[in-house]
């Protein structure tokens, strides 16, 4: 069983960046791709980023948002830039056992609480 615990949320302003980070317990973390997810009120799960040895990012998040991972540190980051207010959402971060890509919601087997992301306008 892998534990996600996300941080780095808040409330910002138009064009601010943030950085979200999420540490997970897995001792064998490299071997996890690691995927960002957010979610606005009223609205599915959506997909942001993935990591493995490749990252994948959303169409709506391209040139604006970086994953990265640092394995020593059990670590996986969202750096968000030039944000905006359909930014707004709780941001997951997930961890899938198998597969080099994911986008989807069900090929990720563990997932953090989350954490609240609010862009003012």
């Amino acid at each position: 069983q892998v534990q996600l615990v996300e941080s780095g949320g808040g409330l910002v302003q138009a064009g601010d960046s943030l950085r979200l980070s999420c540490v997970a317990s897995e001792g064998t973390f490299s071997r996890y791709r690691m995927g960002w997810f957010r979610q606005a009120p009223g609205k599915e799960r959506e997909f942001v980023a993935a990591i493995s040895w490749i990252t994948d990012y959303a169409d709506s998040v391209k040139g604006r948002v970086t994953i990265s991972r640092d394995n020593a540190k059990n670590t996986v980051y969202l750096e968000m830039n030039s944000l905006k207010s359909e930014d707004t959402a709780v941001y997951y971060c997930a961890a899938a056992a198998y597969g080099s890509r994911g986008s989807r919601v069900g090929q990720y087997d563990y997932w953090g609480q989350g954490t609240q992301v609010t862009v003012s306008s």
